[in-house]
């Protein structure tokens, strides 16, 4: 009898430590290396341009530039100047922001980078209304968001973010 509790208590700690390892190796953030063990879908970077227009909603500058990895560029669809730190994607967005602007994909293709790296590029609408008339007016232009997972967090985060009105109108 002895025998058989030990046998069926090796058992049971086994399958306990399978249970333990499975659950502690699906909260883990990161493998090894240092990436995370998932890679990204490409309806997943998609979805990023979604939590960026909903920062653009909250009209609050830091909000947006939040979205940012601290060392990003910035090459804005209504300025000439690149920004290419937090202090200088806020001033844009403070003027930015003035306008109350939605912005609308029409088309997007993604290219998946590897488990911590995306780029989303494409074409969009932004839906604005002028500050000093109060007309509202769309601004159509080509971008490319560069993405990169945070090796700390977890969260994406823009490096490299690209706007430019279609020369054609």
């Amino acid at each position: 009898m002895r025998t058989f509790i030990r046998a069926r208590t090796a058992t049971a700690a086994a399958v306990s430590g399978l249970l333990i390892t499975s659950v502690t190796t699906n909260v883990q953030a990161l493998t090894p290396d240092g990436h995370h063990g998932h890679g990204p879908t490409k309806q997943e970077i998609r979805a990023l341009f979604g939590e960026w227009n909903e920062a653009l909603a909250t009209g609050d500058p830091e909000r947006v530039a939040d979205r940012y990895a601290p060392e990003a560029v910035l090459e804005p669809t209504l300025s000439n100047l690149i920004r290419h730190d937090h202090a200088g994607i806020v001033d844009y967005f403070e003027h930015f922001l003035l306008q109350h602007p939605s912005g609308e994909i029409n088309e997007s293709y993604v290219e998946l980078l590897g488990q911590d790296g995306a780029v989303d590029s494409g074409g969009y609408t932004f839906h604005l209304t002028d500050p000093e008339t109060g007309v509202p007016y769309d601004v159509v232009a080509r971008y490319t968001f560069v993405y990169e997972r945070d090796k700390h967090t977890g969260e994406w985060l823009i490096v490299d973010h690209h706007s430019s009105a279609m020369p054609e109108g």
